[in-house]
């Protein structure tokens, strides 16, 4: 805290001396937190320029491209990383030593099972429900089954919830999907890494060996590494205010994960996709080109930009990389593949998306990768949930770890009818 402060004249009062606060990076903060007691409230919608809570996790320079996990550049964690470190690094706030790591690995991997009872919780949905639902509700099912010896209050136990939140959603996720296609489920195994299990839960099948492309497991650990945070984003803000209550923590990621289900927020990809159906060939990406442009025309490219990140997304520089190994690797013919990559190139080389800096975001190259391995459409928003848990998790723990945390309680401006007398209009 520094010893910056900004002065505010009132209508009528005498001029109100609010603390600046300097973090490590961004810009300074005014602490308004006294300014209910002079009469006043603040008005942002959508919190465009409020800090709701101090952190240490994750800060964003959108201007400049800049992501950062703990101080480290999210382009290094994902080429020199693998997810799980980078889960320790969230979760603990220093990358691991060796010995951290292996004693990590060996806790989440051991806890990738779930409760067979919760297996019943599938067969009350209908197969064709969304698994973004079925995820919801399972996820928030986990509270029945952790809820009585679990002390928020105790860092211990803090730490066994996000070790079981890590471990556990890879195996829900693949087994909302196998509920979906009517396949059986398939057991999480410990002897191979966090990317390749989730991969062989979602592919394998009891009657015959499955064998996981090493390619296609480095694609999927880095859209992990790429998704797991994104500071104080609205799924994120969403399990923060769950959890100010002293909610339990199975409960509070449920409504994180409802926030995600969004199309503004994790169903980008999965927008992005439907988009690329609409186009459905090559020869039509003039037309919706065309239409992008109009500004009288509500068709919009989705997957283009971001609202974030001002000149470029730099984790679409990684993720660009890693969706062309993996198109390279399968040799995949999909015309909604080959529409992706034309849109890329036209997005890339032309002024009007240039100079507006429409880039492909990594919305734009997940949603190609996990299309060409075969996932569907449906799960794209599951898989960003899968990987953003531990950034929710370690956010909670934090807020759960500050002495001054209160409940959220969020003001308003009132525009309602006044203070008025009832009188019945119905006969008694």
């Amino acid at each position: 805290m520094a010893d910056k402060k900004a002065t505010l004249h009132l209508p009528g009062q005498e001029p109100i001396e609010l603390p600046i606060a300097s973090g490590t990076a961004g810009y300074d903060v005014i602490d308004i937190s006294t300014l209910g007691s002079h009469g006043y409230f603040t008005y942002d919608p959508g919190f465009m320029a409020t800090a709701s809570c101090q952190s240490n996790i994750t800060y964003i320079d959108g201007d400049n491209g800049i992501l950062l996990y703990r101080g480290y550049p999210i382009e290094q964690l994902a080429k020199s990383a693998n997810y799980l470190e980078v889960c320790y690094l969230l979760l603990y706030g220093e990358a691991p030593t060796a010995k951290q790591f292996e004693k990590f690995q060996h806790n989440i991997m051991r806890h990738t099972m779930v409760h067979e009872q919760l297996s019943s919780f599938f067969k009350g949905y209908r197969r064709d429900a969304h698994p973004m639902a079925i995820v919801c509700g399972v996820i928030a099912g986990l509270s029945a089954f952790y809820h009585d010896p679990m002390d928020i209050t105790d860092q211990s136990h803090r730490e066994i919830a996000a070790h079981r939140m890590i471990a556990k959603l890879p195996t829900i996720a693949a087994m909302a999907y196998k509920y979906s296609i009517g396949q059986p489920f398939v057991y999480p195994r410990n002897d191979v890494s966090y990317a390749g299990n989730f991969l062989q839960m979602m592919f394998a099948v009891p009657c015959e060996d499955y064998k996981v492309n090493p390619i296609v497991e480095r694609a999927m650990d880095r859209i992990f590494t790429l998704h797991a945070d994104h500071e104080q984003n609205a799924s994120t803000s969403t399990v923060r205010l769950a959890g100010s209550s002293g909610a339990n923590p199975f409960a509070c990621i449920a409504a994180g994960i409802a926030s995600l289900w969004g199309p503004a927020h994790g169903g980008a990809n999965e927008a992005c996709l439907t988009m690329l159906e609409e186009i459905g060939s090559v020869d039509r990406i003039p037309e919706f080109i065309a239409r992008a442009k109009d500004k009288d025309d509500p068709f919009r490219l989705m997957g283009f930009g971001h609202r974030v990140y001002k000149n470029f997304d730099p984790r679409a520089t990684v993720m660009r990389e890693t969706c062309h190994e993996v198109l390279d690797d399968l040799k995949i013919e999909d015309p909604l593949l080959d529409v992706a990559m034309e849109l890329e190139r036209i997005a890339l080389s032309d002024p009007y998306f240039v100079d507006r800096q429409l880039y492909p975001n990594v919305d734009f190259y997940s949603g190609i990768v996990l299309k060409a391995v075969g996932i569907p459409s449906s799960m794209f928003t599951v898989i960003f949930a899968l990987s953003r848990t531990v950034g929710w998790m370690s956010h909670w723990n934090e807020m759960m770890s500050d002495s001054k945390q209160k409940i959220g309680r969020p003001r308003q401006l009132y525009t309602g009818a006044p203070e008025r007398d009832f009188h019945t209009q119905v006969e008694k």
